[in-house]
């Protein structure tokens, strides 16, 4: 068990009998006729909505320990997205919901850490960002080199704006939670 003054992002707690994901705590002390609280928003690990919590520093939660086991992404048969654990090829399905925005950026064969507790798969731990290819977009203007973007299709179908320098075949960096570039990815270091 955990107080609620002790909460921070991140840490999973299970509320309600589910499992729901700290994404931000703050702690306000009290004036007056008003005690001190914390104020958080958590994310129900299942059905990703987000909620905003008002708890009393002394309240007790549960606080859950999660299990990370890297596994492939194999499909979806739009209900479901399934998994593979590589080395006993055992399966586990995880709701379309529980993926939620992050299904635009799984691709088959792609290694993904599953969060499972006791054994359950609960949610999947997305990096922060994912490198694809771009597979169209205009050629660059050269007087506006740095200044503006332009628009380009991802392997994904996803469309991003990139500075005018990217072209055809170019790897980049997208944020996921955000959507947006980040930089173009170098493959392999300049011989002196």
């Amino acid at each position: 068990m955990i107080e609620a003054s002790e909460l921070k992002p991140g840490m999973v707690v299970l509320l309600e009998g589910e499992f729901h994901s700290v994404v931000s705590a703050g702690y306000h002390a009290g004036g007056g006729q008003q005690g001190s609280a914390v104020f958080t928003r958590v994310k129900n690990l299942k059905t990703g909505h987000v909620k905003e919590l008002r708890l009393h520093p002394g309240d007790k939660l549960e606080e859950v320990s999660l299990d990370h086991l890297e596994m492939e992404y194999l499909y979806t048969d739009g209900v479901a997205f399934y998994f593979m654990n590589s080395d006993t090829f055992e399966q586990i399905s995880l709701p379309s919901q529980t993926i939620g925005a992050y299904e635009k950026f799984l691709q088959p064969n792609m290694r993904i850490p599953v969060q499972l507790y006791e054994g359950e798969p609960v949610t999947i731990a997305f990096p922060p960002a994912v490198e694809l290819n771009i597979v169209s977009t205009p050629p660059g203007l050269h007087e506006h080199e740095t200044s503006t973007f332009k628009t380009a299709t991802l392997t994904n179908g996803m469309e991003v704006l990139v500075p005018q320098f990217i072209k055809e075949g170019d790897t980049v960096r997208i944020e996921v939670a955000s959507g947006k570039y980040l930089e173009r990815v170098r493959r392999g270091a300049r011989k002196p």
